[in-house]
């Protein structure tokens, strides 16, 4: 499922609407093979040597915590191990793993709980990802594990405007959100216009802050894309999550004032972590 929005006058209602796709696309995956909106019961549950129950029961209960049919506190451990038929150690199994996830959170004594700290991605002329974790008050910073000069790709050459023989500086970071990982980016920019720009970038771990440093005080967002898509092994070992459950794919083109692109970037998110929204600038 993927949606462009190349026009921002336009942005608020092409892309809600056809957000809502993406987010089906998730809950049709996650209610797959025998899961019904309500969750999976023990019927569902395969028991077979070399299958995980433990998992098995991960992966449902996450899938009711995104599709609202779990929300804050959830069912003790007798009744989930009751629901599921098996015993309360591999119902703790699978809610050690939720915790890792960063989906629920356990408070001793009163229970477990679902984590409402989903991030609000607002997609705006412009707007960063870094604005909108700056707005909620969390702590984000971009985490640089690479950068290097290489030649543009045919894709790469045609969003940027770029001649056939261009370069771009390409550079690889980890989107970091109060310690945890919720995205894994990839950042096409303009050679040489922003040659040393990995240094700067490695430094302050913000985009923006960085490109200041070029003269670029003001930008646009020309492009939005946003498809569903299942994550590479590595990418899902980045995002620490299984490689089942579907990322939000976002890509984006900015411009400087003068209309010159200056950035295509790629993110790939975590999709319990971070929603994309949309308004009216």
């Amino acid at each position: 499922m993927e949606l462009s929005v190349a026009n921002e006058d336009a942005m608020q209602g092409a892309f809600c609407c056809q957000y809502q796709g993406v987010v089906a696309l998730i809950h049709r995956h996650l209610f797959s093979e025998g899961m019904s909106e309500f969750g999976m019961d023990q019927k569902n549950i395969i028991r077979s040597p070399g299958i995980c129950i433990w998992r098995q029961i991960e992966e449902v209960l996450s899938a009711d915590i995104l599709a609202g049919h779990l929300s804050h506190r959830l069912p003790n451990e007798t009744a989930l191990a009751e629901r599921f038929n098996v015993n309360r150690h591999t119902v703790r199994q699978a809610m050690k793993a939720l915790v890792e996830r960063g989906m629920v959170d356990v408070q001793h004594g009163r229970g477990t709980f679902v984590r409402d700290d989903i991030i609000d991605y607002q997609v705006g002329r412009r707007t960063r990802l870094a604005h909108s974790v700056a707005n909620a008050r969390r702590i984000g910073v971009s985490k640089v594990l690479h950068w290097s000069a290489m030649s543009a790709s045919a894709e790469v050459r045609q969003l940027l405007d770029l001649s056939s023989k261009a370069s771009v500086l390409g550079i690889e970071t980890l989107d970091v959100v109060d310690d945890k990982v919720i995205g894994v980016c990839t950042q096409y920019f303009p050679l040489p216009r922003f040659a040393g720009l990995g240094e700067l970038y490695a430094k302050n771990g913000i985009t923006h802050l960085a490109l200041e440093q070029f003269g670029i005080l003001q930008f646009q967002r020309r492009m939005s894309r946003v498809t569903a898509r299942m994550p590479s092994k590595e990418i899902a070992r980045q995002l620490s999550q299984p490689s089942t459950l579907p990322v939000l794919y976002v890509e984006a083109v900015y411009v400087d004032e003068a209309g010159s692109p200056i950035e295509y970037g790629i993110s790939r998110f975590c999709s319990t972590a971070v929603q994309v929204v949309i308004e009216p600038d």
